[in-house]
């Protein structure tokens, strides 16, 4: 029998990384989605952008610095992989179930806007 190259488990759920966060982002009132101006699809809450995705392997989050600090000590994410001083942090995926660390800093992400007036 040929094995088809996914990890164990990824055949229980068909959608890829990118669309598991779609989803779920998406499901949050008063989040929009638009194309990202570097590629991938960038999720909005009203004009303020929470953060992108690119496909299935990356995602790009604007944080506070010290937000981003712990979150880094934490191992939630990397810094930026461009802008590595700055409060972006970056989060590599190597397949579906990493969707679930992502959508939990967008949901942080959607918590902070949502609570401003």
């Amino acid at each position: 029998m040929l094995s088809s190259g996914r990890r164990h488990g990824a055949e229980s759920n068909p959608m890829g990384a990118g669309e598991l966060i779609r989803a779920a982002v998406l499901s949050w009132p008063g989040v929009q989605e638009v194309p990202h101006r570097f590629g991938g699809i960038e999720y909005r809450y009203g004009r303020k952008e929470m953060g992108h995705v690119h496909g299935d392997r990356l995602a790009d989050l604007p944080l506070p610095r010290k937000l981003r600090d712990e979150v880094v000590a934490a191992g939630r994410a990397q810094p930026h992989h461009v802008l590595p001083n700055t409060g972006w942090v970056s989060c590599w995926m190597d397949g579906p179930g990493d969707a679930v660390k992502v959508i939990d800093l967008f949901r942080v992400q959607y918590e902070r806007y949502s609570a401003r007036p």
